[in-house]
């Protein structure tokens, strides 16, 4: 099968590997698509934590079944499935309260152990789940609006609550739209206009901040009748917006941080202090989240094919992986077709 390796930041290689020998207790799937996350774009770039090379990258996989065993879950051979890439060792401290994202142990495909950049891949059957309603391009896309449904949740938005949503790429948008689905009134901030004008034509956002022509602080007091925002969600993964965000914060607000950099975030201890800051951080997503996101794509409740702006074949990535990652450039969110 045709694989391939980010070898070192900044290089690809091609190789010709074996199909992988799967485990009792897995699949063998074949991979029909492959979304590309800030995650692999931080790893090609060689600023991505929790990561080591060679890698395999590619987490966001739809892909076909190609072998499998009689298993509880009614998964049988020419199933379309979405990868849940969060394989967790179930019997740590977070495992044991329900909270496999955080696992001490975590192994996310295409950061931790090799992804989905090629042909087949051998997974455990648990982190399947079957669908024959959508396309492969969206169960492709449900693990990164899991990201922002996963944050949502943690969140606990209340209807009418002030939302701001930091940074409009793809985690972004997606989770600009289950926060309004839980009922949120949303504004979203960015330094791209591009994104901004996508997420109020599009997505039906009313409020757009432009960050790098307009005063953030004043925009929001005007937006909030000067009571700022009850939830704020980061997902820039820029230091200085994350901690700019502290001050954007209602008194006893709740503040997200969604975005992972390779970096340390500081904060006025006062300013945390006298809102009563609630300061959350989000990882991942779980099983539950991935249906959640799927139910919502069923229903029509989000919008998901507008954001996919850039195809390639899998033969192509080197050529295209170099200009999708600059930061300049005008896609949302890529898709590589095998």
């Amino acid at each position: 099968m045709k694989v391939i390796t980010c070898e070192t930041p900044g290089s690809f290689s091609f190789s010709d590997e074996p199909i992988p020998l799967r485990q009792a207790d897995e699949a063998l799937v074949k991979i029909q698509r492959i979304g590309i996350c800030g995650t692999d774009i931080h790893a090609y770039a060689g600023c991505q934590p929790f990561f080591s090379y060679p890698r395999v990258l590619g987490h966001e996989l739809s892909g076909q079944i190609v072998e499998i065993d009689d298993n509880p879950y009614g998964l049988a051979v020419g199933d379309p499935v979405a990868i849940v890439p969060y394989l967790s060792c179930g019997t740590c401290i977070a495992c044991r309260n329900g909270q496999p994202n955080c696992c001490i142990d975590i192994n996310v495909l295409g950061v931790h152990s090799d992804g989905g950049m090629r042909e087949y891949i051998s997974v455990p059957v648990a982190s399947l789940i079957k669908n024959t309603t959508l396309n492969y391009n969206q169960l492709a896309m449900v693990e990164c609006f899991a990201i922002g449904a996963h944050a949502v949740r943690r969140a606990k938005i209340r209807e009418c609550e002030k939302v701001l949503i930091v940074g409009a790429g793809p985690i972004g948008l997606g989770l600009t739209q289950f926060a309004r689905q839980s009922g949120g009134d949303v504004a979203v901030m960015d330094i791209d206009d591009g994104r901004l004008v996508f997420a109020k034509d599009k997505l039906g956002i009313k409020h757009i901040i432009r960050a790098s022509k307009e005063d953030p602080m004043k925009r929001l007091e005007a937006l909030t009748n000067g009571d700022f925002p009850v939830v704020i969600f980061d997902c820039t993964g820029n230091p200085s917006s994350m901690m700019d965000n502290f001050l954007y914060l209602a008194h006893g607000g709740r503040y997200i941080l969604v975005s992972l950099v390779n970096a340390n975030i500081s904060f006025s201890d006062p300013e945390f202090h006298k809102r009563e800051t609630t300061l959350l951080s989000s990882r991942n997503a779980t099983k539950a989240d991935f249906e959640w996101v799927i139910k919502s794509m069923e229903n029509g409740e989000i919008i998901v094919e507008p954001l996919l702006t850039h195809y390639c074949h899998f033969d192509q990535i080197p050529d295209h992986f170099g200009n999708w990652s600059k930061p300049d450039g005008d896609v949302i969110k890529a898709i590589i077709e095998m």
